[in-house]
């Protein structure tokens, strides 16, 4: 795997640590602030609106620059951001910093993600992808745990700090690492939009928002869950994300390996299996060794998926993969949104900490649905897949496009 990769990870580190940190630092930064812990909450909701929107319009701006220099000054708003959120005097201009990082999040992942599979050979491209997405996976293992331990010693103004700083050796190592590119060439956002007129890329996205959405409608709740059902201490709550954040390294990975292999194969294999263990989730949360394995296997089944889903976009909007790309980062936000409230509305109705789990189980057995029915249209069309072109194109840039040949950004 090229070097480059490894710049793309550290920025996705970085990013992964900034999005997950606060969760452990809300009652400090409420405290800080002097208001309660769900308006503290809004730091969530306010960044995952954020990916959802910034996902597309980031994209969209960018397509007149090359895509390193995209990375770039996606890497300078994340700092940016976070750098406001460390030296807020008041609330709101920490909400207005966090949504600043989140709009970088959804273009990076997904310009990421074109440029990724572009540095190999055609048959590791979701290995890359999966590579690149390890940074956020280790987040959850290294920067959540370490930036929580920092925020509540040292004051969370310091983890926001130190997230700049992993920004900062993010872009360095982009400007070093990443090849050169030049300016995209009669690139046209119709031609981007185009790739939302193919069937397979929506079939695609509504698969990431279902699917990652099981993962999420469990995790979400995973503090009374876990603490109420299974009977841990409050303090052992981070040891098990940790263990999550572990599985998710390792699923990502595998997913990675063998969507490049058989990628449809890895998403029913993967989507069922998570279906399946999110259900049982509901009976081993009630003792302690099987809530911790069962933690663990949502982890490394949900980010299973990431790879075969996101090579599966790039794949089916072919040629004009950019804005597919990033936009199906922010199905994954949206289907995070859409399982925690799920699965509080399950809550409220009194049917206890571990009804979302079945939430979780029925959302991702949808997506496997989504998956059998994708792969049958495949099947009955040949494995065609190439995106639907606006009329009006030229017979040359038609076929250049559907061919699936990549802007030069």
């Amino acid at each position: 795997m090229p070097l480059a990769l490894l710049a793309l990870a550290i920025g996705a580190f970085g990013i992964g640590t900034t999005e997950f940190v606060i969760m452990g630092l809300l009652p400090e930064v409420a405290a800080g602030y002097g208001v309660s812990i769900p308006t503290a909450g809004l730091l969530v909701t306010g960044y995952a609106l954020g990916v959802v929107i910034g996902a597309p319009l980031m994209t969209i701006l960018g397509t007149r620059v090359s895509r390193k220099r995209m990375l770039m000054l996606l890497m300078g708003l994340f700092i940016a951001g976070n750098v406001l959120s460390a030296l807020a005097p008041t609330f709101g201009l920490m909400l207005a910093g966090r949504v600043v990082s989140s709009l970088a999040h959804g273009a990076f992942f997904g310009i990421g993600s074109v440029v990724a599979s572009d540095l190999v050979a055609p048959q590791k491209k979701a290995g890359a992808i999966a590579m690149m997405f390890t940074g956020l996976t280790v987040a959850n293992v290294i920067g959540v745990p370490l930036g929580t331990l920092v925020g509540q010693h040292l004051g969370w103004r310091v983890t926001f700090l130190l997230v700049a700083v992993l920004g900062v050796i993010g872009l360095a190592g982009i400007a070093r690492l990443v090849p050169g590119q030049p300016r995209p060439q009669g690139v046209r956002l119709r031609h981007e939009l185009a790739a939302f007129r193919n069937v397979q890329v929506l079939l695609a996205m509504a698969m990431t928002v279902l699917g990652f959405g099981g993962v999420f409608a469990a995790i979400t709740y995973i503090t009374p869950m876990m603490t109420d059902v299974a009977g841990f201490a409050d303090t052992s709550v981070t040891w098990l994300l940790v263990l999550f954040g572990l599985g998710m390294v390792g699923g990502n990975l595998l997913g990675g390996r063998y969507a490049d292999r058989h990628l449809m194969p890895m998403l029913y294999v993967s989507l069922g299996s998570l279906a399946l263990v999110l259900a049982l989730f509901t009976f081993t949360a009630h003792n302690k060794v099987t809530a911790a394995v069962t933690v663990t296997l949502i982890g490394a089944l949900g980010f299973a998926t990431v790879p075969p889903l996101q090579k599966r976009v790039l794949d089916q909007a072919a040629g004009a993969p950019t804005l597919a790309s990033a936009v199906n980062i922010g199905a994954f936000n949206l289907g995070n949104a859409l399982s925690a409230w799920l699965g509080g509305i399950v809550i409220a109705a009194g049917l206890g900490y571990t009804a979302p789990n079945w939430v979780g189980a029925a959302l991702a057995a949808s997506a496997l649905v989504l998956a059998i029915l994708s792969g049958a249209i495949e099947r009955r069309h040949g494995g065609a897949g190439s995106v639907r072109l606006p009329a009006g194109e030229t017979g040359e840039r038609r076929g250049a496009l559907a061919g699936g040949v990549r802007d030069s950004g």
